[in-house]
């Protein structure tokens, strides 16, 4: 498991310290052959725009190139496919392989059919560690990664980003305000992970009560993609918004960082402001995904295993 990347959980702060090191050197000298005649997989299973496009941008960026498995509609899994077999064939024809699939648990259900590194790219509702370590190198070059009170703003309950995120905060002196719907919070197994690091956590319904205190704002966006019922996500989508007035009683140099897309949770006059972080985040994923995949084609495994969770859920002969 050392090899793949599935969970925050398994990032360390010599982990992290050590892939935010990487994306500033490769940032800085940005090398155009370090890996050259190597070939990524991308196998999305669900829509992406900036982490699809961020891992080819970084890959092309190293020298190497992408493989795409293209619409889901265009696959053989409209046949019936399993997502074990897919991958197993699909890690036949690359060097390393990016996965973003609905269903939690997936990525690490498939890293056990594949001998190449594999990168989990979002699961469901359940992590999204590259996300994450593009979030932490977006503060560091503005704030830094200790004494800071963090507020984390929206969908708690559903949001990937924040799961991940969350977690591997506790490697850092900060503390965490989670702002969010009582019926969006931070699921209870995170939280209990949280605890269990020792993080310092707070919850709150109002941003307001907290906002002067910060010195990050993460916002996200309420996923109706995740919601069992729409009538729930009606009752309260849009309640947790920010625009230029919001962020007045703000510290001056409060960053507002945001995993996009954004619906209506950030309103454009806030693009205009010193605060607004949100499109630098973005483009430091090139970066920090080029640091990753360097380091994880050097076959050292630089994470460790994440023995967390279980597979029960999983059926190889299951439809992916």
């Amino acid at each position: 498991m050392g090899q793949h990347l599935i969970s925050a959980k398994q990032l360390s702060r010599a982990d992290i310290e050590r892939v935010l090191d990487h994306a500033a050197a490769l940032e800085r000298d940005s090398p155009t052959d370090r890996r050259s005649g190597t070939l990524l997989g991308l196998c999305f299973f669900e829509p992406s725009t900036r982490t699809r496009l961020s891992f080819e941008a970084a890959i092309k960026r190293l020298g190497g190139d992408a493989l795409d498995m293209g619409a889901i509609e265009a696959s053989s899994v409209t046949k019936g496919e399993t997502l074990a077999d897919t991958v197993r064939v699909l890690a036949g024809y690359v060097d390393a392989l990016v996965l973003r699939h609905p269903s939690e648990g997936a990525a690490r259900m498939a890293s056990e059919f594949v001998s190449v590194p594999l990168i989990n790219a979002g699961d469901g509702a359940g992590q999204h560690p590259t996300q994450t370590l593009l979030d932490l190198y977006t503060m560091r070059e503005n704030v830094g990664l200790d004494g800071l009170s963090i507020g984390i703003m929206g969908d708690l309950k559903y949001g990937r980003t924040v799961h991940s995120l969350s977690l591997a905060l506790t490697n850092f002196d900060t503390t965490q305000h989670l702002v969010s719907p009582e019926s969006l919070r931070l699921p209870r197994g995170v939280r209990y992970d949280l605890e269990a690091a020792g993080a310092s956590v707070q919850e709150h319904t109002d941003l307001s009560t907290v906002l002067p205190d910060l010195d990050v704002l993460y916002v996200t966006r309420i996923q109706r993609e995740r919601f069992p019922d729409d009538a729930e996500y009606r009752a309260i989508a849009g309640e947790y918004r920010i625009d230029a007035a919001t962020l007045e009683d703000a510290k001056e140099n409060l960053i507002v960082m945001h995993p996009l897309p954004r619906v209506e949770e950030i309103a454009a006059d806030v693009d205009e402001t010193p605060h607004a972080k949100y499109f630098e985040q973005a483009k430091n994923g090139v970066a920090v995904r080029m640091a990753l995949l360097d380091l994880a084609l050097d076959g050292g495994g630089i994470f460790a295993a994440d023995e967390s969770g279980s597979l029960a859920d999983w059926n190889e002969g299951a439809d992916a």
